[in-house]
């Protein structure tokens, strides 16, 4: 394991499109702080996003709109500012905005997330 270093990390702010139908803009996802990584997620206005499973543990803080947020194809919460969604590794998830604006969340990965297992939809 990495020894956490200290220091100021600035992210280059590259916002991109993923298979998932959002968008990520990394906020901090270093190998020299392999422990976590921190990422702006934002679900366009009507958007769902693809069914998948990370290999990490993940947390989202919701930072605005609302939305529902789908866990294993079977439980589902609602979701709005200020809410904190533990998901676990391995567990499949997706993300409906309800709101008339984009939902944005702070996606937190224990470790590092580099990689994306995405899983099948079902119809």
């Amino acid at each position: 394991m990495n020894e956490l270093k200290r220091g100021v990390y600035r992210g280059d702010g590259e916002t991109f499109w993923t298979p998932e139908r959002c968008s990520i803009t990394e906020l901090l996802n270093t190998e020299q702080n392999a422990a976590v990584s921190v990422a702006l997620c934002r679900v366009e206005v009507g958007e769902t996003t693809q069914l998948h499973a990370l290999q990490v543990d993940e947390r989202y803080i919701v930072q605005s709109g609302t939305g529902l947020v789908e866990l294993d194809q079977r439980d589902v919460f609602a979701i709005a500012e200020g809410d904190c969604v533990l998901i676990p590794a391995g567990v499949a998830q997706r993300v409906r905005n309800t709101s008339d604006q984009p939902l944005e969340f702070l996606c937190v990965c224990t470790p590092v997330s580099y990689t994306h297992l995405t899983l099948p939809t079902k119809a």
